[in-house]
């Protein structure tokens, strides 16, 4: 199957936007509702840490798809079914350019095509996905593979915006992409405080800042200072409430004023001591509860029946 064939598994963004959610129906509150959050399957990273040869290695990762598969599987059989799934971001391992890129990719292709059609996925574009320095070519395999790499969508009343972080890493081979996104940003942003949504929520692959708006620059697992500053001003200025990223491999994260910056751990490859797993997002009229999982935790017990209690809140 080809990824145009599989569209219809996927829902992949086109025009800046996901069409498993049209706005016309989706942008009015409509009650509480929860989605599932995912970061890192990264298929091949296991095996390429455990050699100590990220650049290189990775020429295995049957680890990873019974991970994912097991994700996928505790996520169908969540009643009632989230809203969504969202992927933060590094779906693969192998870089652009690199072996087994091809081979990686397919065969996340056919384990993500086991979701349920009824949660729709939403791809968030990861610095393996499109290179630690992008180029508008490796941009451009990410898009016609999965999708648009920046993009907003509505649910229920919610403002839910993916970025391409990477542009605020490292935009050296792509500077007019980057500030199309800012444009598009900028754009964004203004909606949000204009029509005065319920939410607005954004998701990225590299956090702002792990712990503190103030710590160190760490040159890869978060933005620089400047950076990450003018992005959390922005958000805050137009009333975002949450940052969700991944790119850490552990659970990490704080708070900047009233902008919470949540890092969420993997489903493949751990860094930290943080269990593969999942988090679950309920999203009520007046707040954003988040709770992470583990894949056995997830499948065996499902979401909290004080999650669920939120949600059926009228």
């Amino acid at each position: 199957m080809s990824a145009a064939e599989a569209g219809g598994v996927f829902h992949r963004a086109r025009g800046r936007t996901l069409d498993a959610f049209p706005a016309e129906k989706e942008n009015e509150w409509k009650g509480a509702f929860y989605f599932i959050l995912g970061a890192d399957p990264q298929f091949g990273l296991m095996k390429a840490w455990s050699t100590g040869d990220c650049d290189n290695g990775g020429d295995e990762w049957e680890q990873e798809i019974r991970l994912t598969e097991q994700a996928i599987q505790a996520i169908n059989r969540l009643n009632p079914k989230p809203k969504f799934f969202v992927l933060c971001g590094d779906l693969i391992h192998a870089m652009p350019g690199k072996p087994w890129r091809t081979e990686q990719t397919e065969d996340l292709k056919r384990v993500l095509r086991t979701v349920d059609r009824a949660i729709p996925l939403v791809l968030v574009s990861g610095n393996h996905d499109i290179g630690n320095a992008p180029s508008a070519e490796t941009v451009e395999e990410f898009c016609q593979t999965w999708g648009d790499d920046y993009f907003s969508f509505w649910v229920g009343g919610v403002l839910f915006l993916v970025l391409n972080s990477q542009f605020y890493q490292n935009p050296s081979k792509c500077p007019s992409l980057k500030q199309a996104q800012d444009q598009w940003l900028d754009e964004q942003l203004s909606i949000a405080r204009q029509r005065h949504c319920q939410h607005a929520i954004v998701f990225q692959h590299i956090p702002l800042f792990l712990e503190s708006i103030d710590e160190d620059d760490d040159d890869y697992f978060n933005l620089s200072k400047p950076a990450r500053k003018k992005l959390a001003d922005k958000f805050i200025h137009a009333g975002v409430k949450v940052v969700f990223s991944g790119h850490y491999h552990r659970n990490a994260g704080g708070t900047y004023q009233n902008l919470d910056m949540v890092v969420s751990s993997a489903i493949g490859c751990q860094l930290g001591r943080d269990p593969h797993g999942l988090r679950v997002v309920v999203v009520t009229a007046e707040k954003i509860v988040h709770r992470y999982y583990s894949l056995d935790e997830l499948s065996e017990k499902g979401v909290e029946d004080d999650l669920m209690d939120l949600i059926k809140k009228k």
